[in-house]
């Protein structure tokens, strides 16, 4: 080896050097390619690992909303005021009284926000139908449903036998859609699927129907249950939910299980047609229907392989009946690892032939010197002061040794050093003048990507990938959309409303409910509060929103403070105080912002003081909170008690709503 290095080393400088820059720069290269690529292919892992468990958070949040939003549309036809007044007479089958309730839900059921199938029932307390409407996939009200019997469907059983809403994703059997025309619509076909499990998990599935369900009890004014009112989605061929989970929340594939079967999806098979009927993996089978946990991996899905998640869906007892199920597939970060890889070396090639296209001057540039040097030295020791260099022989390291000797003996060749020496400084001054000048701006986006990165949550993924500034943007798109639509179908119907017989009629129904059950509640109403011009169902909900919140805030024996006065002749006042834990300072610019919430995942969408804020501007009105940590916090509401550019209508009230 010494030898080698001997003779390699020994050669001509010129010759040295270049084939040296050209070995250099080839393992360069290849390093620099071999390292990019493992990088690129840990931080896609990385990527792909982090945007699914991303999508499965957002698609969680986006299950829950859709669920809330199947519950408060049965629950706001149980309280409108046409329900509550038209029900005694329609029980007893009244027919005026069942077409009053029947337009109810014809108002309930076509706002232009809602999307897909959706059913709303009202059944008496045997579970017989009364009246109730489907609204297809397509936008088609159905004719009015007046028979059937829903009453041996387990989470309407329950809520008649406890009198208490109900919530959850069930299982419809085909007998309880004939009612309601969905039947047709359940039938899904399985279709024989790669890697699925020998049975399947459930021997209704291609029949029954996986719907969102929601029920609200009917009571009289002794609170003696009723009857029901009955919401659902239905998820079979209905594809509005996966849809909008990839075109708004930019999630690629979505897919909702009844059991192990595909009833939902935006998953294509090879037909590049969607995949209902197919079936899942029986991994994937045995985790998350059989064991009810989550799975994350690489999974097998209808013909190719995806990164994906799944999550039990369980119905209001709890039982596992179905999976959620987001992923991508590998073939899309395949085909991203291959793009950079290709680039890195392409990158690679064009390094080296710079190298090689540059070696070669520079070499020439370092070599003529050192050969003109040591030529000159030999003359100048001849008394030769107007020698030149020019390039000569072999051997040019051992050259320059004895040509430094020479240098040192004459004083031409020490100026003509410092003359080197001074054009090497100057070359230095500008060298660290543009290093310095190229520094700022260096410094500039370091210091902007300090402060990102120390304002990001502790513990996130880069800190989370800055996963503040995605996944806060991918949700306000949602919960934006949301309040527009929100906003789009909802207007103020003005009425003569009597403010403590509204919020008398809150408290009623609210003190029975489990979060106020250790909360007292304190009243200071002031006498001479007049009437006000305003949307009673609009207020109520504003109210039960709020004493709700202030009921969660309170974890121990608490305190709810409700409190009105008139400002003047033209404005009111409500005060909503509680004695919880308060607001933190710095979420008091956020609380009304759509979307934030404290609440745990599935607790809150974020979307309730949103709504709150919304219609109180919408009345003209104002709100804002006043909170201590530790102390409390109390919501101020100003409202005036006309509404000039309202017609008023006088056909009903805040009495009348409440019943």
């Amino acid at each position: 080896m010494r030898r080698f290095l001997s003779r390699w080393f020994g050669g001509r400088l010129l010759g040295v050097l270049i084939i040296s820059f050209g070995v250099v720069a080839i393992l360069t290269g290849v390093l620099n390619t071999l390292v990019i690529s493992r990088v690129i292919d840990n931080y896609l892992a990385s990527a792909q690992s982090d945007r699914v468990a991303r999508d499965m958070e957002i698609s969680n949040g986006l299950y829950q909303q859709k669920l809330d939003e199947v519950v408060g549309l049965g629950e706001r036809t149980a309280w409108d005021t046409g329900t509550i007044t038209n029900l005694p007479g329609a029980l007893q089958g009244n027919p005026r009284a069942i077409n009053a309730i029947d337009q109810v839900i014809l108002r309930k059921i076509t706002v232009p926000n809602l999307t897909g199938s959706q059913v709303i029932l009202v059944l008496d307390r045997n579970g017989e139908i009364i009246i109730g409407r489907t609204w297809s996939a397509d936008g088609q009200v159905s004719s009015a449903i007046t028979s059937g019997n829903w009453g041996d469907l387990p989470i309407v059983l329950e809520a008649l036998r406890s009198n208490q809403p109900q919530a959850g994703t069930e299982i419809v059997a085909a007998s309880f859609l004939q009612h309601v025309f969905l039947d047709e619509q359940a039938l899904v076909p399985v279709r024989e699927t790669p890697q699925d499990a020998p049975v399947l998990f459930d021997p209704r599935e291609g029949t029954a129907g996986l719907a969102l369900v929601g029920v609200y009890p009917l009571r009289d004014a002794y609170d003696r249950p009723l009857g029901v009112v009955v919401s659902a989605y239905l998820f079979n061929n209905d594809f509005s939910f996966v849809d909008y989970m990839k075109n708004v929340a930019q999630i690629e594939t979505t897919t909702i299980f009844l059991g192990d079967l595909r009833v939902s999806t935006n998953v294509l098979d090879r037909s590049n047609v969607r995949a209902v009927g197919t079936r899942v993996s029986q991994t994937v089978y045995e985790r998350v229907l059989v064991g009810g946990e989550p799975y994350f991996g690489r999974v097998f899905v209808v013909d190719d392989w995806y990164t994906g998640q799944y999550e039990p869906l369980r119905d209001h007892h709890g039982a596992v009946v179905g999976m959620l199920y987001v992923g991508v597939r590998e073939s899309v970060f395949k085909n991203l690892v291959y793009a950079f890889n290709s680039t890195a070396t392409l990158i690679a090639l064009v390094s080296i032939l710079v190298a090689g296209v540059f070696a070669i001057p520079i070499a020439r540039f370092i070599t003529r010197p050192i050969g003109e040097l040591a030529q000159a030295n030999r003359r100048l020791a001849q008394g030769d002061m107007d020698v030149r260099v020019q390039p000569f022989g072999r051997g040019e390291i051992s050259l320059l040794g004895h040509s430094f000797n020479n240098m040192v003996e004459t004083l031409r060749e020490t100026q003509r050093e410092l003359l080197q020496k001074e054009k090497l400084a100057s070359m230095g001054q500008l060298a660290a003048g543009v290093a310095h000048e190229l520094n700022n701006p260096l410094g500039s986006i370091q210091l902007f990507a300090d402060i990102l990165y120390k304002d990001a949550p502790d513990g996130s993924r880069q800190r989370e990938d800055l996963k503040t500034i995605i996944g806060e943007t991918q949700r306000c798109k949602v919960i934006v959309a949301d309040l527009l639509n929100f906003a789009r179908q909802q207007e103020v119907l003005a009425q003569e409303t009597d403010l403590h017989a509204l919020l008398e009629a809150i408290l009623t129904r609210i003190v029975e409910q489990p979060a106020f059950e250790r909360v007292r509640i304190v009243r200071d109403f002031d006498p001479d509060l007049p009437a006000i011009q305003a949307d009673p169902a609009q207020l109520q909900q504003v109210f039960i929103n709020l004493f709700s919140n202030s009921a969660d805030a309170m974890e121990q024996d608490g305190m709810l403070t409700i409190s009105t006065r008139r400002m003047d002749a033209d404005t009111i006042e409500v005060r909503v105080a509680d004695s919880g834990t308060g607001v933190p300072a710095e979420h008091m610019d956020k609380i009304f912002t759509p979307f934030f919430t404290t609440k745990p995942a599935g607790k809150g969408t974020g979307l309730g003081l949103a709504i709150v804020y919304g219609i109180i501007k919408m009345h003209r009105g104002q709100i804002h909170l006043q909170s201590q940590p530790g102390q409390g916090t109390t919501v101020v509401i100003t409202l005036p008690v006309y509404l000039p550019d309202r017609q008023l209508d006088r056909s009903s009230g805040a009495a009348d709503l409440i019943g």
